[in-house]
């Protein structure tokens, strides 16, 4: 991607906590960010962006996270970029509840 990092790394899990602020304030949120290379971030995303990461999670996207510049790329949002560079969607597996 133009002006991503090499250590650039498709998003494979994200989890977003939200901790309740005192009545009548947004609270916080708190994200984790797991790349393809196994590497784990933390992001404290502002409620506002928070619905639109929500949004982008929803869409049929590939996420990119470079941790170099704190950036999150969503990649395909129209057309497809990433398909002849050999980059795939993550497969997600479901943990067993067991």
């Amino acid at each position: 991607m133009p002006g991503a990092s090499e250590q650039t790394s498709q998003i494979k899990v994200l989890n977003a906590n939200w901790t309740a602020g005192p009545d009548g304030e947004d609270g916080k949120f708190e994200v984790m960010i797991v790349t393809a290379d196994d590497q784990q971030h933390t992001i404290s995303p502002s409620p506002a962006a928070m619905t639109v990461l929500m949004a982008l999670t929803q869409a049929d996207t590939i996420l990119l996270w470079d941790p170099a510049n704190r950036t999150l790329i969503a990649a395909n949002i129209v057309g497809t970029w990433l398909t002849p560079t050999g980059l795939t969607r993550a497969a997600v597996t479901p943990l067993d509840p067991g």
